[in-house]
């Protein structure tokens, strides 16, 4: 167990999966926690985050910082994706084995695995196999960021690990529709259309299965990794139950209220046909997810509609 006095780095702690690790932290009695804002600490700039490291020297890190998109953001703005993911892991990595941290956690994603993935999706099938073209950008610094601490640990002996989370959702998720993924955007086109007594138009077929966890739940799980794992080997944290997009995007619906049509423009891409993680080697160690999604998106619907609904004015 990590001393409630360690210095505790969680970079992009204002992001959905950073501003999670945050609360379990402070839940759990960590009251040294390193919190800088992007204004703050680019962390794209490796002169910044050398000079941050160097004066607050922390002892344990959760780099949850990332641009991160869907479809849409991934295919118009693959340089960005790339470099800004790129420079973002390779600061914060390198300054950690610098400045002696004690333990550093990446937040990876499940989109690493190859699209093709024999379901469901294992640790050792990383690289057997080409990517998902709508996401490749992201996913090839992912893997980057992966390897990285894979190569830190073989030859500097750093304790360095990796944790590939599936879809995630929950609070302070981004439900701007042009970088949103796909539950944040399935929930604000369906507030808008009842709102706005509109039929809403959904990307693709609604045919692909996919597999959601709440952040907190997410968040859950960094922490237990924090304390109990050590290997080189990447580790999957999903909840083992997968919803097609058509299901979630009727569930989604009778959430937020919204008995209208629902169409489906099948010009749009799917993207991968289906992703369900692997997680026995979490379960092994003793974790499991404990929210259900209805229960979940009901909770993420909530906060929605205090914090970042088109009422509020603050969608991120």
């Amino acid at each position: 167990m990590i001393d409630t006095q360690a210095r505790i780095y969680v970079a992009g702690h204002r992001g959905m999966v950073g501003s999670a690790i945050v609360r379990a932290l402070t839940a759990r009695g960590y009251d040294h926690l390193l919190l800088r804002t992007s204004k703050e600490l680019d962390l794209r700039d490796n002169r910044q985050v050398a000079e941050f490291f160097s004066e607050t020297k922390p002892d344990y890190v959760y780099l949850a910082a990332a641009k991160v998109g869907g479809i849409l953001a991934n295919s118009t703005m693959p340089a960005e994706f790339i470099y800004d993911n790129l420079a973002i892991q390779t600061n914060v990595v390198h300054q950690a084995y610098l400045h002696g941290v004690k333990k550093l956690l990446l937040l990876g994603s499940s989109c690493i695995y190859p699209r093709d993935s024999p379901q469901p999706m294992k640790e050792e099938y990383l690289l057997t196999g080409p990517l998902e073209p709508t996401n490749e950008w992201y996913a090839v610094a992912k893997i980057a960021g992966i390897k990285m601490c894979q190569a830190y640990r073989r030859q500097y002996g750093c304790d360095f690990i990796a944790a590939m989370p599936t879809n995630l959702y929950g609070p302070n998720d981004n439900f701007d529709l042009q970088h949103s993924h796909v539950l944040a955007a399935l929930i604000r086109r369906f507030h808008e259309a009842r709102e706005q007594r509109t039929t809403p138009t959904l990307w693709g077929t609604g045919a692909p299965r996919r597999e959601f966890l709440h952040v907190d739940d997410c968040a859950d799980a960094c922490l237990f990794l924090m304390d109990r794992y050590s290997d080189a080997m990447i580790m999957n944290v999903g909840a083992g139950q997968e919803i097609s997009i058509g299901q979630l995007a009727t569930l989604v619906a009778e959430v937020v209220g919204y008995q209208g049509e629902i169409r489906w423009d099948r010009t749009k891409p799917d993207g991968m046909p289906r992703k369900l993680m692997d997680c026995s080697r979490m379960t092994a160690l003793g974790w499991s997810s404990t929210i259900t999604l209805r229960e979940g998106l009901f909770e993420t619907y909530q906060w929605y509609q205090r914090c970042a609904g088109p009422q509020s004015a603050a969608i991120p």
